[in-house]
């Protein structure tokens, strides 16, 4: 096809980046994120795009450049994996706090130490609670596509947060797949210019950005960030089927896989998703009930969805790429949370996997479907690791 073409998940982010063409760029390498930004100093280099791209010296300058472009009304973006997130963590916050919408391209790599660069949620999962939007993708068409929509998410003026577009290191960020192309003009008439509410450059309505917020107003400002995600996950619905129009294909929240008929459902983020619908498409051949619910966007949680989805299974198993050291691992306490309420609910167990880049293949996910079959499961599991 025309519009087809064979990208890996960090191209299809430059690729998607490039059509945007943001006003700034600030970025830092790191591995597996670089090649996104390879790409786009290829572009900019090239002259495809008008951006300013700003080569910092640490990936703490580069979300704060991108603070103070996007504070003085520019459309920026930025991308990072694992330290680079964790050294930006202190303006992540201020980034969030300041309502201000940058979108950031995050390739997954589990944090040190000891020291790896290779794919878990550990990055992004500490900075669940910063007040990013965080959407997870499965595949590179996923990143192409929700890269766009994030612009458009980030800058809608009821929300005005920053946004996280995350895919799977090495696995979906270096693997090559078809990407379907949407038409340039279609893209930049999609995110349209950006028109900010508030400049630090427009003197005629002066405005001071990070001022000190003691006691007399910093709760009531935490109070709006809380209502701004509530927004978001009110107004996302609408504009994933507005998206829908453009890319052909309606991103909600929840993407569930032959869960309709199914008694037994694995829930997972991200590139282990495709894995699951492969097994469960064998599975279905021998008559065995099982589905899928890929979690798409995780922030704001979706959890009234997930309930409506699944409250009439028998078991759930939740795959967490990440652990939460003296908790709940993340994914799995969200959805034990969302289910508290409901008098009939299926059983739910948790499932530890992949951490480091560790394999999860066809195999182990059979296991699990089978664990949940044979009433074997247990309430913790660490699959794929050495006891």
């Amino acid at each position: 096809m025309k519009n087809m073409k064979p990208l890996t998940g960090t191209e299809a982010a430059s690729y998607a980046m490039k059509q945007i063409n943001p006003d700034v760029v600030a970025a830092y390498p790191i591995t597996p994120q670089s090649d996104i930004m390879h790409g786009f100093s290829q572009y900019v280099a090239d002259g495809k795009v008008d951006t300013d791209l700003i080569r910092v010296e640490s990936e703490h300058s580069a979300m704060s450049a991108c603070v103070g472009a996007s504070a003085a009304g520019a459309r920026v973006m930025t991308a990072s994996s694992s330290q680079g997130i964790a050294l930006m963590h202190e303006i992540i916050y201020i980034a969030s706090s300041t309502r201000l919408p940058i979108v950031m391209n995050v390739v997954n790599r589990a944090l040190s130490g000891p020291i790896n660069i290779h794919c878990d949620h550990s990055d992004t999962m500490a900075e669940r609670d910063s007040g990013w939007i965080q959407m997870y993708c499965e595949t590179a068409q996923e990143v192409y596509d929700l890269t766009i929509l994030a612009v458009k998410l980030s800058e809608h003026k009821d929300i005005l947060l920053p946004v996280m577009v995350c895919q799977d290191g090495f696995i979906t960020s270096h693997g090559v797949e078809p990407v379907k192309l949407i038409n340039e003009k279609k893209v930049k008439k999609y995110v349209a210019n950006y028109k900010p509410k508030h400049s630090l450059l427009n003197i005629k309505k002066p405005i001071t950005v990070g001022p000190i917020d003691f006691y007399d107003f910093y709760f009531e400002h935490k109070r709006q960030q809380v209502d701004a995600m509530q927004k978001a996950k009110s107004i996302y619905p609408k504009m994933a089927k507005e998206f829908s129009k453009v890319c052909g294909k309606n991103y909600r929240y929840i993407e569930p896989y032959k869960t309709k008929d199914a008694d037994h459902v694995i829930i997972t983020m991200s590139s282990t998703a495709g894995t699951t619908k492969e097994v469960i498409d064998v599975l279905r051949k021998k008559g065995k009930k099982v589905g899928l619910l890929k979690i798409r966007m995780f922030r704001p949680f979706p959890n009234k969805e997930i309930v409506k989805e699944l409250k009439n299974k028998k078991t759930i198993a939740v795959l967490d790429r990440a652990a939460s050291f003296g908790a709940e691992a993340p994914l799995y306490s969200e959805i034990r949370s969302s289910f508290y309420e409901e008098k009939n609910k299926p059983e739910i167990f948790s499932y530890v996997f992949g951490l480091g880049g560790r394999e999860i293949n066809p195999g182990m996910i059979e296991r699990v479907y089978s664990e949940l079959i044979s009433g074997k499961a247990k309430k913790e599991n660490y699959l794929g690791v050495r006891e």
